[in-house]
């Protein structure tokens, strides 16, 4: 699992390579999103494979919207998307996979993910269309 602080450096590093200031805006709702891929029922997995883990990290970090980000003096929700898509990513790749895609196609996939366009059964079906052993 990503930890608190491990998520919060890859937003820091994300800030400082395109700009702003970084923050978490609530760490409740950020620790929400990295356990959710972990959540069990009755003491089986909820998300029994990495690419449904990866779905729910991704779609948790959108929704929840944990960080923002400083520009001009003014605090804005900002860095979910990237951060969400760079830990949906080392998730795969803790397990061995990776994402074969575009730049536009990836790019595409998490605006309409985190627009509401599609939810986490089509990030699923996204993701296993575009997975690729490494």
């Amino acid at each position: 699992m990503i930890s608190l602080s491990q998520a919060g450096y890859i937003h820091d590093i994300l800030i400082k390579t395109f700009g702003g200031s970084n923050g978490i805006r609530n760490v409740d709702l950020l620790q929400s999103a990295l356990q959710r891929p972990y959540s069990t029922f009755e003491g089986k997995d909820l998300y029994n494979s990495p690419i449904k883990k990866a779905a729910a990290l991704i779609e948790s970090i959108l929704n929840n919207h944990p960080f923002i980000v400083l520009k001009e003096r003014i605090y804005i929700i900002d860095g979910n998307k990237g951060t969400g898509y760079v830990l949906m990513r080392l998730l795969l790749l803790e397990h061995g996979l990776d994402i074969e895609a575009s730049q536009e196609d990836k790019y595409l996939f998490v605006i309409k993910l985190a627009s509401g366009k599609i939810n986490y059964n089509d990030a699923v079906f996204w993701l296993n269309n575009h997975i690729v052993n490494i």
